[in-house]
């Protein structure tokens, strides 16, 4: 039997390839001849380009840029031939704040742009973007900030490149750009579809993780609505409902704007880039994947989902490992695994699953191999 054994990261406890080798431990405990394929995956998230080192010689360009409170940091990103991936975390990151720092109110992903000017001027045509995990909800205009773009309020004063200056925007001008973005091909890969404004956008989704108040929250909605508006006005493009136009606090809908860019499924663009579906073929073949919540999110595009189109597709049964499973009517309608386990049930505490996460999905996935076996 082939076991292919495809997890996301469990955040904050194990890297994929961690949560992989944990998995791959307890299949050889009960039988060693079990065939393996260890195939971490993102879902082009934070930690995606730690993925794809795991399937292709990169190698790594660092750069002293801002963060998202205009602090000198050195972020990297990782390059190809002729393509740069760059993952805007690394620069304009949830992670790189500590608590009590975190306002999206005034944060930038102007040093996600700075990556990406830095990479234009070493000559890559080719720039892929990963947005996730992002402290930011300014639209992508502090991204445009670092490649040339001014944005202006009423009275012709220049904005600083935060959420809190999107409502003021009032017109947009590029004849600072000093550098041609019409002869690069970007691409932006996420993992979510939230529109950019609205209930299930930018701002109502996700400010409140990013430190926003309930206050600030309706202002930032406000400004993104008011930012797609100019957009219209200024650029001629309608940002208003693009699918994806609300990840990282808006950057999607921003990399279409300012940088003409296309947004792709973050799992899909992961597992085409390293070949899933040749892993997947053959019979007698099981799948385990995982990640470290389950709940209704985990349907809408991450990287479980997209093993579900997969597997269902080419009729191969599927098993979920997760740290704890929300939402789980929900998501046996609509994944339909073959079973699911947590390691909530198993362990003593959210601390003891926290710290010894490897331990319990090593036990876990001893006892679902040989459950499997028995039915």
């Amino acid at each position: 039997m082939k076991v292919i054994i495809a997890p996301d990261k469990f955040k904050g406890s194990l890297s994929a390839m961690e949560v992989c080798k944990a998995i791959n431990r307890g299949l050889k405990n009960w039988d060693p001849a079990i065939e393996t394929i260890l195939h971490p995956l993102a879902d082009g998230g934070e930690g995606t380009l730690a993925i794809l080192q795991n399937y292709f010689e990169l190698a790594k360009i660092e750069v002293v840029v801002k963060n998202p409170l205009f602090k000198d940091i050195t972020a990297s990103y990782l390059v190809s031939k002729d393509t740069a991936f760059i993952e805007m975390s690394h620069a304009s990151g949830l992670q790189l704040l500590q608590i009590e720092e975190r306002d999206c109110m005034h944060t930038t992903t102007i040093g996600t742009g700075q990556l990406i000017a830095d990479a234009i001027k070493k000559g890559y045509k080719k720039i892929v973007l990963f947005i996730g995990g992002s402290a930011t909800n300014d639209g992508g205009i502090g991204m445009a900030a670092a490649l040339g773009y001014d944005f202006f309020d009423s009275k012709g004063a220049v904005l600083s490149p935060v959420g809190a200056s999107l409502i003021a925007i009032d017109s947009i001008d590029s004849s600072n750009r000093k550098l041609e973005l019409n002869d690069i091909e970007f691409t932006v890969v996420c993992d979510v579809k939230n529109p950019l404004y609205g209930p299930n956008g930018a701002a109502y989704i996700y400010g409140a993780q990013k430190g926003a108040s309930a206050e600030s929250i309706a202002l930032l909605d406000m400004g993104l609505q008011n930012f797609s508006k100019q957009v219209e006005i200024h650029l001629k493009i309608d940002v208003a409902t693009i699918l994806g136009g609300g990840a990282a606090g808006g950057l999607g809908a921003g990399a279409v704007c300012f940088l003409n860019a296309k947004i792709k499924s973050g799992i899909d663009f992961i597992m085409d880039q390293t070949n899933f579906d040749v892993a997947i073929t053959g019979k007698d073949t099981l799948i385990i994947t995982g990640e470290g919540s389950l709940d209704k999110q985990t349907v809408e595009g991450k990287v479980i989902k997209g093993i579900s189109d997969r597997a269902h597709k080419n009729k191969i049964p599927f098993v979920i490992i997760a740290g704890i499973i929300k939402d789980q009517e929900l998501i046996k309608e609509k994944l339909q695994p073959h079973s699911m386990h947590a390691i909530m049930d198993v362990a003593v505490s959210t601390i003891d699953a926290m710290s010894n996460a490897a331990k319990h999905i090593e036990f876990i996935a001893y006892q679902l191999i040989k459950d499997y076996f028995k039915n």
